[in-house]
């Protein structure tokens, strides 16, 4: 379908076009239906991608000063609480830019705001409603994690507008979403350290490769509809892109993990943790060597694979932990 195609109509129960059948759709009350919808609480990928950067600080900290407490265990469940709230938040607000631009493309024309299950105003007040929950969260960290938290609305605010100056939207994606390794790395230790912000870097680039994978998606509404991605600005040299991503962020991750480790910990452990990335840029490669980016179907179940890939370098970091 094109993107200057009529708008479909809408099901009674109000179903997103590309989410249809999920937990939402089958058991949420249905005046909910929609809040939950423009928080994406009917396509969980996104939260996990948030949340995953956090744990992977969080462990990289651990591993740094080799001091896990219980205090770790509230960091962690604080993270996950916030990632959902501020996945939410964040995707309101992309939802409420957007509503013009999702009201041309067929795969999101359904979405709440631009098929008028909700009002610009309710939308709003949701928003507001998820980030101030988020914001009591964080408040229960030290004062330099508050800090940072408060500076991640920067390019949550920024990247909504992304699209329509650069083709490069991605890079802003990746700022907003990998700064949780940032915040539960100073969440732990009190203040930001160099492996933490390397770490930070390799997220990036790992936004810069799944979201690239979904962007193709969106490709041809977006060349219509004029905002821009890395999809548009690659093509069918995509592949030979998504490979550097995956190469930098195998290096980028093993050099945080080498700072932080050395000269602290053991040798076994660090070769452990090291592991991490190492089997990660595997499970990266398996998503290159599926890539086919005429196929739709096939672009999404790779990026919805990329929860895997996250959670890949927990395993090595938590073993590490113990040796």
């Amino acid at each position: 379908m094109q993107g200057n195609s009529p708008r479909p109509e809408t099901s009674p129960a109000g179903r997103v076009f590309d989410a249809s059948n999920n937990w939402v759709d089958r058991h949420a009350p249905p005046g909910l239906r929609p809040y939950l919808r423009l928080s994406r609480a009917d396509r969980p990928i996104g939260t996990w991608l948030l949340l995953l950067p956090c744990w992977w600080g969080l462990l990289l900290a651990m591993l740094h000063d080799q001091s896990p407490r219980w205090g770790d265990l509230w960091i962690a469940l604080g993270c996950a609480v916030g990632a959902w709230l501020m996945r939410g938040a964040g995707c309101t607000w992309n939802d409420i830019t957007d509503r013009e631009i999702d009201a041309g493309v067929a795969r999101t024309r359904s979405r709440p705001l631009p098929s008028g299950q909700v009002s610009v105003k309710q939308a709003l007040a949701w928003m507001g409603a998820q980030a101030l929950v988020a914001l009591l969260i964080l408040l229960s960290f030290n004062g330099a994690a508050i800090l940072l938290g408060l500076v991640a609305l920067v390019p949550v605010a920024i990247y909504p507008f992304a699209k329509r100056f650069t083709y490069w939207p991605q890079i802003f994606l990746g700022l907003a979403f990998n700064w949780g390794a940032l915040l539960a790395w100073t969440a732990h230790t009190g203040s930001l350290g160099w492996p933490a912000l390397v770490l930070y870097v390799a997220g990036i680039f790992w936004t810069l490769f799944y979201d690239t994978i979904y962007a193709h998606q969106d490709k041809e509404d977006d060349a219509l509809i004029g905002v821009k991605s890395t999809a548009l600005l690659f093509g069918d040299d995509t592949a030979r892109w998504l490979g550097y991503f995956l190469v930098a962020v195998v290096t980028l991750m093993a050099i945080a993990i080498i700072m932080a480790m050395v000269p602290g910990a053991g040798p076994l452990a660090l070769v452990v943790a090291l592991a991490g990335p190492w089997a990660m840029g595997w499970h990266m490669a398996w998503q290159l060597r599926g890539f086919d980016h005429t196929n739709e179907v096939r672009m999404l179940r790779l990026f919805r694979a990329n929860r895997d890939t996250g959670f890949i370098p927990l395993i090595p970091f938590l073993l590490a932990l113990l040796l």
